[in-house]
């Protein structure tokens, strides 16, 4: 007797003692993430400065990421969820809140910035696979994008990250707040439909006054370079908007005097290589798939006196900006990815 009470006593000091973990699993609540916006970084000789934001506009080329980083850390501490609305920004605190336009086909979403990058100089956005579906720009890979920073959610998924809430939290903040600007022009349509004043009576006519000659004054042709006002752009989650507005004379005379984004320079520097290959159609297998990463190149190599054909991307002026393209290639499923100098 005395045995078994013992036994019964320790199994339920060992019930009173468990307690359930939540699973970290992408997009679930083991995954809150923290409120970040971090030190300046540099990447390939250009530092990047985060900051926060709530009003940031930018128009340039995005790229998606997909099954690679699913489950994944992301920047800010969350876990990575290819199916939730999110991206990758240099710069943006996280979370914050933008909505992207695909100014090709006019289809937008709203995304929640939760990690950084891209990288690659022509890229200025990386957005999840469900955001590229919704954007239409998954079979092309990327697509050019204009993003506008909405201030009243990046100011509430704020509030929550810095009082402990997580992705959920945020979620349920950002669609609470564009479900209400959808509803306000209800409003707007009820007021319309009351009967219209009747009109003032017609006041009688002035006496007519023979006017002064005309002095004949030189015309005057006024050039104008301001362009016209940009469309409003409407909230909403995952909604579309309608095609771009087309450029002014003027945006378009600015835009052929920038000069081109510099371009890395040829020869000396550092190297991601993420494989080496027998064949050559298996090397361009692999570089057609990393190209999202930055220039990738396949090049003729002799190893253990055989030739084989190596994958590499770069060059890099700095091992550390390397690093950190080799770092993402691993966490997106290349374990061979590895930085090398130029040889």
């Amino acid at each position: 007797m005395r045995v078994c009470t013992a036994l019964l006593a320790l199994m339920l000091a060992g019930a009173c003692g468990s307690k359930h973990t939540p699973s970290a699993t992408a997009g679930g609540g083991g995954s809150r993430g923290m409120y970040k916006v971090g030190q300046p970084y540099s990447i390939d000789g250009i530092t990047y400065v985060p900051t926060e934001e709530f009003r940031h506009v930018e128009t340039g080329v995005a790229s998606w990421y997909g099954p690679g980083f699913h489950g994944k850390n992301t920047a800010n501490g969350e876990l990575y969820d290819q199916h939730d609305r999110t991206a990758a920004h240099r710069t943006l605190q996280m979370p914050s809140v933008l909505r992207v336009t695909n100014l090709e086909n006019g289809q937008s979403t709203v995304v929640r910035v939760n990690d950084r990058g891209p990288f690659a100089r022509s890229r200025i956005i990386d957005v999840s696979k469900v955001a590229a579906e919704e954007l239409g720009m998954t079979r092309n890979g990327t697509a050019r994008v204009r993003i506008d920073q909405l201030e009243a959610e990046s100011q509430a998924v704020k509030q929550i990250a810095l009082g402990g809430g997580g992705p959920d939290e945020q979620r349920a903040a950002i669609a609470q707040s564009t479900t209400g600007r959808r509803g306000a022009p209800a409003a707007t349509e009820t007021a319309q439909v009351a009967p219209p004043a009747p009109p003032p009576p017609t006041p009688a006519p002035p006496p007519v006054v023979a006017p002064p000659p005309a002095v004949p004054t030189p015309a005057v042709t006024v050039y104008s370079s301001s362009p016209p006002p940009a469309a409003a752009v409407p909230a909403g989650w995952g909604g579309r908007v309608g095609p771009a507005a087309a450029p002014s004379v003027a945006s378009i005379a600015t835009a052929a005097a920038s000069p081109p984004p510099p371009s890395s320079a040829p020869g000396g520097g550092f190297y991601v290589q993420t494989g080496a290959f027998s064949t050559a159609g298996n090397a361009e297998k692999q570089r057609g798939q990393i190209t999202s990463y930055g220039t990738a190149e396949v090049s003729q190599a002799s190893s253990a006196g055989r030739e084989v054909y190596r994958v590499r991307l770069g060059p890099y002026s700095t091992q550390e900006a390397a690093g950190m393209v080799a770092d993402r290639l691993k966490r997106s499923g290349y374990g061979d990815a590895r930085v090398v100098s130029d040889q």
